[in-house]
Order: structure tokens, then C-alpha cells, then sequence
């Protein structure tokens, strides 16, 4: 199989479901910025962490596949209910959502609490994870923008907002494995 096919050479590309769109088109730049927060999660996922936050990453990264399969998906062509032409594609579940806010309550039990906002940085590792988070709320706001004129599974856009928490609870889980300096940031008094 050839990793080129020629077939964009004109700026358009095609959705599962074989409708061409434009390369910019708000449902490529949605899906294109899930596959930007996919390749940055494993760049946490390279990194020498706990083996359990490893798991979840993995498990992260094979749902936002699945994430950017259902944005990348002809609308039309999914709400087909028979027929050659309907798609038959993963789908992000409710479980899914219950996982990451399962998995933050248990970071968030041998945490201080928060109480300001925390200044990203402090080790190389943490700020990987908040450069993800903000990749995750880049991919949200597209989303929300992509379900605003074609309207998508409610379940991507609340995966996509639970995940930029747990992105944020493992930066602070990661930031006390690390010994690294956690700086809240307060704002200078005027």
C-alpha cells in the first residue's frame, strides 16, 4: 500500500464516507487537531513516568482514534441506518468520560488542593502535559464549532473537556512524582 495517494494534490480531501471536502474545512481542522493532541500524548507517554499513567495514556490515545474517526465520518453517510453506503465506526461511550473523571479523583486523593491557577512549567514532563491540555481545548473549541454547523455526538465534545481536566490533574500528579516546583500564580496587586 502506498502512503501517498495524489488524490489532495488540490486541497480537497476525503471523509470516511468518501464526500470531498476542502482542506480547511472545519471538520478537518477538528479532526486534525485531535491527531495533534494524540501525537502530544505520546509525547507524555515517552517520558519515564508511573507505568498506571502510561495504561491510561494508551487508552487515551486509542479513544481519541476513535474520536477523530467519528469527526472525520460523512454526517450524512453515519445517520444511514442500512446499506452498502452506512458506516459502521467506534464511537466514544459514556464509560469513557466516567474513566477519566475516575481516574482524576484518584490522582486528585494525594494532591494539595488547588486553589489559584498554577503557572505551566516547573519540569519538562509537566509542561508537556499542559501543552496537550491546551492542544485538547483547541480541539473542544473546533468541535464545538464543527457541532455548531453540523451537529456531532455530544460525547466527543464531553470526552474532549473531561480530558483537558485530567490533563490538568496529571500535570499536578506529575509535577509532585517530580519533586518539581508547582508555582501558583497570583496576580500582582495594582
Amino acid at each position: 500500500m502506498k502512503i501517498y495517494t495524489k488524490t489532495g494534490d488540490k486541497g480537497t480531501t476525503a471523509l470516511f464516507g468518501g464526500t470531498r471536502v476542502p482542506k480547511y474545512h472545519i471538520r478537518i481542522d477538528s479532526y486534525g487537531t485531535v491527531d495533534e493532541l494524540n501525537s502530544n500524548i505520546g509525547l507524555i507517554r515517552s517520558q519515564d513516568i508511573d507505568p498506571r499513567s502510561k495504561e491510561i495514556l494508551v487508552h487515551i490515545q486509542d479513544r481519541l482514534f476513535t474520536l477523530g474517526a467519528m469527526l472525520a465520518t460523512d454526517p450524512e453517510k453515519a445517520k444511514l441506518k442500512s446499506g452498502k453506503d452506512r458506516l459502521n465506526i467506534p464511537k466514544i461511550k459514556e464509560e469513557d468520560v466516567t474513566r477519566l473523571e475516575t481516574e482524576m479523583d484518584m490522582m486528585n486523593e494525594a494532591l494539595p488542593p488547588v486553589t489559584h491557577f498554577v503557572l505551566p512549567g516547573g519540569h519538562p514532563t509537566v509542561s508537556y502535559c499542559h501543552i496537550s491540555r491546551c492542544v485538547c481545548r483547541r480541539a473542544e473549541r473546533l468541535a464545538t464549532l464543527l457541532h455548531h454547523e453540523e451537529p456531532i455526538d455530544e460525547l466527543a465534545l464531553k470526552y474532549l473537556n473531561r480530558l483537558s481536566d485530567y490533563l490538568f490533574v496529571l500535570a499536578r500528579k506529575l509535577t509532585h512524582d517530580l519533586q518539581a516546583e508547582e508555582i501558583k500564580w497570583i496576580p500582582e496587586k495594582l
